[in-house]
């Protein structure tokens, strides 16, 4: 190896070594001064160095064991300094691992269970401007809060959405890419834009698209227009007459 390989192969392993210290020591722990700002920052948690914007500690919870990656932006409020009341607003559960990147911003109520994953660049806020009125600025005019909880056990792939209103219960996944409003049931699948139910498991049955469950009865529970995520196909029911008469069209 020439002298110059050897230079650039010493000075590259210095700088990767003086950046792990560097992240080490600025990662935000319950034994770090910065630690102490949060109203709860459980054993074990850790957000990750490089931080994002995080502010409003004070009205902010985290579970025993989350991990919090890179660049993940976690605030309550409009901004630093304002005192936001006596309740917490943003709730992290314990052994939850938020991808990289992601945002949670908070004004009213964001419940997040325990060991919720996410991948990267994940948004999820409890505000939306709103347009009432069609001559202000959309930016000027007040915000409108409405609470969030996502349920122990989720998952939320990369890039998904949550708005505000959302309820998403226990064991769901949401899909990539999905904007998510509304109220979802337990052991969902979640995904498009708007996001609909595309899978859900049934006892017995395992994870069915919707107009593939079975009543008591024995039979579909009901003609609906559904997409397969896998196949892209939409699957439509017809009445007898249709089926009867299919092989003479």
């Amino acid at each position: 190896m020439s002298l110059h390989g050897v230079v650039r192969r010493a000075l590259g392993s210095v700088v990767h070594r003086l950046w792990e210290a560097v992240r080490e020591a600025g990662a935000v722990t319950p034994a770090s001064p910065a630690g102490y700002r949060f109203r709860h920052l459980g054993e074990g948690a850790c957000l990750s160095f490089p931080l994002g914007a995080v502010f409003g500690e004070a009205w902010i919870e985290i579970g025993d064991h989350t991990l919090i990656g890179e660049r993940v932006s976690i605030s309550t409020g409009m901004g630093p300094g304002v005192d936001l009341g006596p309740d917490s607003i943003v709730r992290i559960g314990g052994g939850c691992s938020i991808g990289r990147g992601s945002h949670i911003v908070g004004h009213q109520s964001i419940d997040i269970g325990d060991d919720v994953f996410t991948g990267p660049y994940v948004y999820i806020t409890d505000q939306n401007h709103v347009y009432d009125d069609p001559e202000a600025p959309i930016g000027r005019q007040w915000p409108r809060n409405n609470p969030v909880s996502i349920g122990s056990g989720s998952w939320l792939g990369t890039g998904a959405i949550i708005l505000p209103g959302t309820r998403i219960g226990r064991q769901c996944v949401v899909a990539g890419g999905a904007v998510v409003r509304g109220e979802f049931p337990d052991h969902s699948v979640i995904a498009g834009i708007p996001a609909k139910v595309v899978r859900h498991y049934v006892p017995g049955q395992g994870w069915l698209p919707p107009h593939m469950e079975v009543a008591e009865t024995g039979k579909p529970a009901g003609p609906v227009d559904v997409t397969d995520t896998e196949t892209g196909v939409i699957p439509r029911e017809g009445t007898d007459r249709d089926r009867s008469t299919a092989g003479n069209r």
